[in-house]
């Protein structure tokens, strides 16, 4: 197997295995192209796999999984549903916000998830760019590839994970997931457009640390 630097993170390495031989030059390729455009790619190149690299695989415990990156300027961070503090809080991260509030009890400052990062979660987008103010427009072209592997990667670890799929796209990839060892929790997108047709709830942040506990692993502090 040819060496696989891609993600320039520890999940290379698993990813590499998974991936036919040619991935990393097609994706490089499709980088080249995508940011070379005169039409604004997000998030900032150096930033297209942060998500990987702010959660190692050996650290990984949670995996949330959206959909693509927000497609506004300076909004995508690398971090599904993640924008810089002091922005203005997108619809769907407001939902989630608003979500952990009512199932902790408490609220977390700050609409930078990094924190969450740090602890294990991965925030992972099923397609890693998009193009300026085009939602989902880089869909079906290179990245479901790799996201596809880096879910089969996570369950393959042996430590037991939680996956957390809001909505149709990230319950695409649930057929990926062990679910004899893993915890998979479901809902319907955190968007205003579903978020009062089973979002709302569905305490997914307290089901994700019982979870963990239970298995003899380090719970998430969500309000971080």
């Amino acid at each position: 197997m040819a060496s696989f630097s891609l993600t320039q993170s520890s999940w290379d390495q698993a990813l590499g295995a998974l991936l036919p031989a040619d991935y990393q030059s097609r994706a490089d390729a499709f980088l080249d192209q995508v940011y070379s455009e005169e039409t604004p790619t997000y998030p900032e190149r150096e930033n297209v796999f942060k998500a990987l690299q702010a959660c190692p695989l050996e650290d990984c415990e949670v995996i949330i999984l959206g959909q693509d990156p927000y497609h506004q300027p300076g909004q995508a961070q690398g971090l599904s549903f993640s924008v810089p503090d002091g922005m203005k809080t997108p619809p769907s991260l407001r939902n989630i916000l608003q979500e952990l509030g009512d199932d902790t009890g408490s609220i977390k400052l700050g609409q930078d998830l990094t924190p969450w990062a740090k602890q294990g979660v991965l925030l992972l987008n099923a397609v890693l760019t998009v193009k300026d103010s085009s939602a989902n427009s880089h869909k079906g072209q290179i990245w479901e590839e790799l996201t596809d592997a880096v879910i089969k990667a996570a369950t393959a670890d042996p430590r037991p994970k939680v996956f957390i799929l809001w909505g149709k796209s990230a319950q695409a990839k649930k057929k990926f997931i062990d679910t004899g060892k893993d915890l998979v929790l479901e809902s319907v997108h955190p968007s205003p457009l579903s978020a009062y047709r089973g979002f709302f709830g569905s305490k997914p942040f307290t089901a994700a640390n019982a979870f963990l506990e239970k298995h003899g692993q380090r719970p998430i502090d969500w309000l971080r």
